[in-house]
């Protein structure tokens, strides 16, 4: 029986997907860096600095990686303050409502920022739900490595057979699984390119997980 739930929170949680693309395609066109869609596709579920390593080795760039970081922040701050519009997934709100009201511990496990998932937090009214929140970007390994996910079990206080896994990136299922979680894929609009394969169970609605369909 479960009786905790780990949530992503970018493409699970929030639509987000989109503003941080245009966030990135910002940082792409300051550096001049012809990044493919096919390319992006990877960086899905991964935090920021690891993008940016991975960015910095692929087109030998002679400057760190926190200055791509920084600068990727900067334009995602600057849209969400200025108004890019996104939301909830539908559905989503319903489902942390019903896991909250029957008892699951819920965690956030995500590879934004702190200052980011905060910002999501806050606008929508969250943080009542959850027990507490991690940030991939605090972190030393970023997903796919299954520090995060490890890390979220121990904060459930409950073993592993009892917690499982919401995601919508390849990267991130793929943690979940050497976290050795069950890992529900969350197909979403935005999630594209994702493999799911080695998922336990793939959803493209959220009414499938409520408590008495897991």
């Amino acid at each position: 029986m479960f009786r905790a739930a780990i949530f992503d929170m970018d493409g699970v949680i929030i639509n987000s997907e989109p503003l941080h693309k245009k966030a990135y395609q910002l940082m792409f066109d300051e550096f001049n860096l012809e990044v493919s869609d096919t390319l992006y596709s990877t960086f899905t579920g991964m935090a920021t600095l690891p993008i940016c390593e991975k960015l910095c080795d692929i087109f030998s760039l002679k400057l760190s990686a926190d200055k791509l970081v920084k600068n990727k922040r900067k334009h995602f701050k600057s849209l969400f303050e200025n108004g890019l519009k996104f939301k909830l997934i539908d559905g989503v709100l319903e489902l942390i409502q019903h896991y909250h009201q029957n008892g699951l511990t819920l965690i956030l496990a995500s590879s934004a920022s702190m200052n980011n998932i905060n910002m999501i937090f806050k606008k929508f009214d969250l943080n009542k739900y959850f027990k507490s929140k991690i940030s991939g970007a605090d972190l030393k390994a970023s997903k796919p490595h299954p520090e995060i996910f490890e890390k979220a079990t121990k904060l459930t206080g409950f073993s592993k057979e009892e917690c499982f896994v919401i995601e919508d990136a390849t990267n991130g299922i793929i943690a979940a699984k050497k976290a050795g979680l069950y890992c529900v894929a969350f197909k979403g609009i935005d999630s594209k390119n994702q493999d799911y394969s080695q998922s336990d169970k793939v959803v493209t609605d959220f009414k499938e997980i409520y408590i008495d369909k897991l």
